[in-house]
């Protein structure tokens, strides 16, 4: 009976938001943001980056709610692909990466270690539930949903073919599915 209280507050959520109500876009920042920014954090490695990052995720959410289908997903998992691709962008800007290679002073006396006090997915259980994936797939789920990396760049980096990579992922993606239900 509880999760039919969630998704039918998640639907109002959804229909506030659909209808352009400012106080709902509020609300969704509350009850999500710190899941997103675990997210973009563990892909930019930097907190005034990864802050930014989740205010351009929420700008692109607002603007761009209408184009959510509730049918193909949930809406976290929708915000999440949002925010992924944002960070992912940002770390493959070319001024990100001549900023990266400019760290100030004191980013490079810490080895560019983030805080232990930032909010990270295994906050929320994300990180639990990719635990019980198998290796393969665990490993690969990790670089490209924490890690920022492509299916070529996984590919490239655990020197497999492309094919095993998507194969990988798409069996590890059914398996968290079914994982989260």
């Amino acid at each position: 009976m509880e999760t039919t209280v969630k998704n039918d507050s998640e639907e109002v959520l959804i229909e506030r938001l659909r209808a352009q109500d400012q106080k709902a876009i509020a609300l969704l920042y509350k009850n999500y943001s710190a899941a997103l920014y675990g997210v973009i954090l563990r892909i930019v490695k930097v907190e005034e980056v990864a802050e930014d990052v989740l205010q351009e995720s929420f700008v692109k959410i607002w603007y761009s709610f209408e184009s959510y289908d509730a049918q193909k997903g949930r809406l976290f998992t929708w915000m999440l692909n949002i925010s992924r691709n944002l960070a992912i962008d940002k770390i493959r800007s070319k001024q990100y990466r001549v900023s990266s290679k400019t760290d100030p002073m004191e980013e490079a006396a810490t080895g560019g270690m983030v805080s232990s006090d930032g909010i990270r997915p295994d906050h929320i259980g994300i990180k639990e539930i990719t635990e019980k994936l198998i290796p393969d797939q665990k490993v690969i789920i990790d670089m490209m949903y924490f890690g920022g990396y492509t299916q070529t760049e996984v590919a490239e980096t655990l020197n497999i073919p492309l094919g095993t990579v998507k194969t990988r992922a798409r069996m590890a993606i059914k398996m968290l599915a079914k994982l989260i239900k």
